[in-house]
């Protein structure tokens, strides 16, 4: 519902200023700002740890209708910085969904930011290449925020292997996640 949540900024370095209504965590993020195009898997894309350091935003134009739930983490926690949607659903409708994301990200402690022209972001991303963005539901001049965004870490040059990968190196079985069992698998091929 547009208006009912408090107002928020997106801010690049080039400039470019974005309005839009905060949603999950109250504050400020900065990072690079990059987007996605998957119609499905935005909690996927949370979790996952190649997006450290950076916001996100979805192009899909409704995020937040499957709700979230732990089966669908790739991570132990969200690693992007930021989250922007076009359109957030307020109710999951999925048997699966143990709740919102809206509370997802608000309960990780990552901002996000919504009612924006996702579209919009992501042909200028395109156009202008990557660049270093901030996102905030306080800082609320312009100005100040593009400033923050242009001051922020460049990912350039970053070991965000070293900073996202995990301490020590393990074995994945599929029974982890209740996967079937590989003994009891066949595939069989036809003429």
């Amino acid at each position: 519902m547009i208006g009912a949540r408090p107002p928020g900024l997106l801010a690049l370095e080039d400039g470019a200023v974005w309005r839009g209504e905060a949603f999950g965590a109250p504050g400020t993020a900065t990072g690079e700002v990059c987007f996605n195009t998957s119609m499905a898997g935005y909690q996927e894309v949370l979790t996952d740890p190649s997006y450290h350091g950076q916001i996100v935003a979805m192009t899909a134009p409704h995020i937040g209708n499957t709700g979230v739930n732990a089966t669908d983490d790739q991570s132990h926690r969200p690693w992007a910085a930021g989250f922007i949607t076009r359109s957030l659903t307020d109710r999951p409708s999925s048997w699966r969904s143990t709740g919102s994301l809206e509370g997802y990200l608000d309960a990780h402690g990552v901002p996000g930011l919504t009612e924006i022209d996702t579209r919009r972001l992501t042909r200028h991303l395109r156009t202008k290449g990557a660049m270093r963005g901030a996102l905030s539901s306080e800082v609320t001049d312009p100005g100040e925020l593009v400033d923050i965004a242009r001051a922020s870490r460049s990912l350039v040059g970053a070991d965000l292997a070293r900073e996202a990968g995990t301490p020590h190196a393990y074995r994945w079985r599929p029974a982890d996640r209740g996967e079937p069992d590989e003994a009891r698998l066949r595939a069989e091929t036809f003429p």
